[in-house]
C-alpha cells in the first residue's frame, strides 16, 4: 500500500530540515524521511574526536541559534543533538528508520518513493537532501593487502581502539587525513601519504581565527558562488571532491607529533604491503583510508546526470523534471552549500520554488500537519 504526501524530503540532515522548515512556513504539506534511527546520527556516526571547523555562531539554522559560545567549535555529537532539537522546536514532520531505495517518475506527473520496508509514498514534489548519497571510496587494490592488515575507511573510523598494535598508514592528506594521522601518532608510528593542498593561514581557537570567523562565511556565501568567475571555476573541482587545505591540523603539528609525511601516493601493493609511487613498500599493520567518497544518484531514476554523475540543476531545481529538487549538494549554488551556514539560503530557494509551482489541486487544498 502507498500513502500520498504533497512533498517528500529524503534526508533529515541540515539541508533537508531547513527545506522542510521553509515549506511549513509557506503552508506546503511535507514529510521528511530519514534512514537512520535518530535525527542527527549522520553526525554522531563520525569519529569520536570530531570538532566542526565552523564556529558556533555559523552552526545555527533558520529560527534557532546553536547553543554554544561564539568562536567555540562544537563536537559532531553536539551537532547531531542540535538537529534533533531543531526538529522538535520547529515541529517538523520527520519519520526515522525509513531508508529510501528508489525515486521513480509517474506517467501522469509526480513521483513514487519506494522504501526498504516495501512501502511507497506518492508525492507531487520530491527533494533529495541526502547530500551526495555518498559511497565511501577505497581503491580496488585494497583487496590485495595482506588480510592481517586492519583496513578502515574514515567513514567507519571512531577511535584508535579499532586498530591493532603496530605502524599505521593514513592514505589521503586532506584535513580529515591530517586530523586522524595526528590522533593515531600518539600510539602508533604513523605515515601520512598524499600531497597536501596548502593550509588556512590561521589557527582555530586562537585570537587570529576570530577575524576569519567573520570573513570566511562572507567569502563562502557571497564570493565563491556560481555568479562569480572564481566560483564557477572552483565549482567543478569541489563537486569532484577536490582536495581541501589543512584547517585545524597543520604540517607543523604533524611534524611535532612525529608523523612521517610523504607526498608520494599509495598506488598499489607488493607482497601484500602498501606500495607508494616512489617505489617504497611500507611494512604497516593498519591502513586508514581517507580517500573520500563517490557520487551515486542512480536510485533517483528521473534525475538527469552529467558525465561525473552530478545532477543537472539550477540551484537545486532539476533541469527538465518538474517537481524534482536537490538540497545540500556540493557547490549547489556556493561553496557554502555543502556547509551548515549555507543550508538555510539553499533550502529557502528550493522551498520558494516548490510553493510557487505547486499543482493547482494541491495549492488550493487546505494544508495538513
Amino acid at each position: 500500500m502507498s500513502e500520498q504526501v504533497e512533498t517528500v524530503i529524503i534526508g533529515a540532515g541540515q539541508a533537508g530540515l531547513v527545506t522542510a522548515y521553509h515549506l511549513r512556513r509557506r503552508g506546503v504539506p511535507v514529510l521528511v524521511l530519514e534512514g537512520r534511527a535518530r535525527v542527527g546520527d549522520v553526525w554522531r556516526e563520525r569519529y569520536d574526536s570530531l570538532l566542526l571547523f565552523s564556529p558556533a555562531q555559523s552552526d545555527g539554522l533558520p529560527g534557532m541559534a546553536f547553543p554554544a559560545p561564539r568562536d567555540t567549535y562544537p563536537t559532531g555529537a553536539a551537532m547531531g543533538d542540535f538537529l534533533e532539537a531543531y526538529v522538535a522546536a520547529a515541529d517538523l514532520p520527520v519519520r526515522t528508520g525509513v531508508h529510501v531505495e528508489r525515486v521513480a517518475g509517474r506517467p501522469g506527473g509526480g513521483f513514487t518513493v519506494t522504501t526498504d520496508d516495501g512501502g511507497a509514498v506518492e508525492a507531487d514534489q520530491v527533494v533529495v537532501a541526502t547530500g551526495a548519497h555518498k559511497r565511501p571510496h577505497v581503491p580496488n587494490f585494497a583487496a590485495d593487502l595482506d588480510p592481517r592488515i586492519v583496513q578502515i575507511h574514515s567513514s567507519g573510523y571512531r577511535n584508535p581502539g579499532q586498530l591493532q598494535d603496530g605502524p599505521c598508514l593514513v592514505v589521503g592528506a586532506s584535513h580529515s587525513g591530517a586530523d586522524l594521522a595526528l590522533e593515531l601518532a600518539a600510539g602508533h608510528r604513523t605515515v601520512l601519504s598524499g600531497r597536501t593542498h596548502g593550509e588556512v593561514p590561521y589557527t582555530l581557537g586562537r585570537p587570529s581565527a576570530r577575524l576569519a570567523n567573520v570573513v570566511i562565511p562572507i567569502v563562502f556565501r557571497h564570493v565563491l558562488t556560481l555568479r562569480t568567475p572564481i566560483g564557477r571555476k572552483m565549482a567543478p573541482e569541489v563537486r569532484r571532491g577536490g582536495a581541501a587545505p589543512l584547517i585545524r591540523v597543520k604540517r607543523r603539528h604533524l611534524a611535532e607529533a612525529g608523523v612521517e609525511m610523504t607526498s608520494a601516493r599509495t598506488v598499489g601493493t607488493r607482497g601484500g604491503l602498501p606500495l607508494l609511487d616512489d617505489g617504497r613498500v611500507l611494512d604497516v599493520r593498519n591502513v586508514l583510508w581517507c580517500t573520500g567518497y563517490r557520487e551515486d544518484f542512480r536510485w533517483v531514476e528521473p534525475a538527469p546526470l552529467d558525465e561525473t554523475g552530478y545532477p543537472r540543476h539550477h540551484r537545486g531545481v532539476v533541469d527538465g523534471v518538474p517537481g524534482l529538487y536537490f538540497a545540500g549538494l556540493p557547490f549547489q549554488y556556493a561553496y557554502a552549500s555543502m556547509l551548515i551556514l549555507g543550508a538555510g539560503r539553499d533550502g529557502e530557494y528550493v522551498a520558494r520554488h516548490i510553493a510557487a509551482h505547486r499543482p493547482v489541486r494541491a495549492a488550493t487544498a487546505p494544508a495538513r500537519r
